[in-house]
């Protein structure tokens, strides 16, 4: 391999790497989840089939994520015995503590800002699902055709389960994100590249001198 050639092989490979950058990382979208004990659990349902039981404690998280393996939780411990401290039972209806983290600047769609994270005790009939017990208390929602819920107390004005590339989040990270770049292995890749291009190179000047 020349000089040229491995000159011209590191810049397909940097141009490459600024591609893979720009691929799609997630989706933008409200996440759903069980509070078993002390951690949460995605939720096996979405919230307009879930029927919470009276002392559940049921989250939604606004974030950036792959799949559900990759979902972010939400954020904060609060207790039921906490969020619903001042609503007293009632025998006709049940209570469900709701933790609603509308997430992070980074995970926010452009222009607009998450407004602060907030917790709410739903009184329902014993028969209501989680999205009916969500719009008691966090009006106004938004759902698209699927079903799918898109906003909660109209957050975020537009978009729903959106793809997300890191070209649009990367303006927005915070600066203790430990996400700096391209991953370790793309650029230990490169370098390998680079140093059986230079061995090439060392290579075949050896000929030439012999």
């Amino acid at each position: 391999m020349t000089r040229r050639g491995c000159a011209l092989l590191l810049a397909t490979l940097v141009l490459w790497a600024g591609a893979a950058e720009a691929q799609a990382v997630g989706y933008r979208y409200w996440s759903f989840w069980d509070r078993d004990g002390d951690r949460w659990t995605y939720a096996s349902q979405g919230p307009s089939t879930a029927v919470p039981s009276d002392g559940d404690v049921q989250g939604f998280r606004f974030a950036v994520s792959e799949d559900s393996a990759d979902a972010t939780q939400p954020r904060g411990t609060a207790t039921f015995a906490t969020i619903c401290a001042r609503t007293p039972a009632r025998e006709d209806r049940k209570r469900v503590a709701l933790v609603i983290d509308f997430g992070t600047p980074k995970d926010a769609p452009s222009g607009e800002t998450p407004p602060p994270q907030r917790t709410a005790c739903a009184t329902v009939a014993p028969d209501a699902t989680t999205a009916e017990a969500l719009a008691s208390v966090a009006k106004p929602l938004r759902y698209d055709t699927n079903a799918l819920l898109c906003a909660i107390s109209g957050y975020p004005r537009k978009g729903c389960g959106e793809p997300v590339t890191t070209t649009d989040n990367t303006a927005a990270k915070n600066p203790d994100d430990n996400d700096t770049g391209p991953s370790l292995g793309l650029w230990a890749g490169v370098a390998g590249v680079a140093a059986l291009g230079a061995a090439a190179v060392w290579q075949s000047r050896r000929r030439k001198n012999a």
